[in-house]
């Protein structure tokens, strides 16, 4: 009898890495989540890059402005709605081809980013283009479960599934 190999068991016992090299997940501002984006992101295959443009917050290595890296590869995290950049730095990324830009927030309220892009002169149509709630509701209260959450739908996305519990 010949060995077959099972896809699935091979996937279970870590025998099958994720696919690199074909999105880049940046998480803009850090933060406890971006933290865990960039970690788990990178553990899944996406290129991570963190976006800080406060030079006093900015860690080795991040990216200070909107640039040639967000390109239409760039799965876009804003994972702070209350600092006072997030209207510029919104503005800038939605200026670049990003693939998908979305932001935390609370779903029940409408974000500032939405009032501070209208004062930059944001069209409303490019405004629309923000997601916001990001990632798949499972409950998240925790940086690492919103990480999480928000990773998950990004994968279902990038595997062309719907997310949840429907196969």
């Amino acid at each position: 009898m010949t060995y077959v190999p099972d896809p699935a068991c091979e996937v279970a016992h870590g025998d099958v890495r994720p696919e690199g090299g074909t999105r880049t997940l940046v998480a803009v501002f850090a933060s406890p989540v971006a933290g865990f984006l960039l970690s788990f992101g990178a553990e899944l295959g996406f290129r991570t890059l963190l976006l800080e443009p406060d030079l006093a917050r900015a860690p080795a290595g991040a990216l200070t402005s909107a640039g040639p890296e967000l390109d239409d590869t760039a799965d876009v995290v804003v994972t702070d709605h209350h600092r006072g950049e997030v209207g510029p730095v919104l503005r800038d990324i939605l200026a670049r081809p990003v693939r998908w830009v979305g932001i935390m927030g609370n779903p029940r309220h409408e974000g500032p980013h939405v009032k501070a892009l209208t004062e930059l002169g944001v069209p409303p149509e490019k405004i629309a283009q923000v997601h916001r709630p990001v990632g798949l509701n499972i409950g998240s209260r925790t940086p690492a479960e919103i990480a999480l959450s928000t990773l998950a739908g990004l994968l279902a996305d990038r595997n062309g599934r719907p997310g949840g519990f429907h196969f």
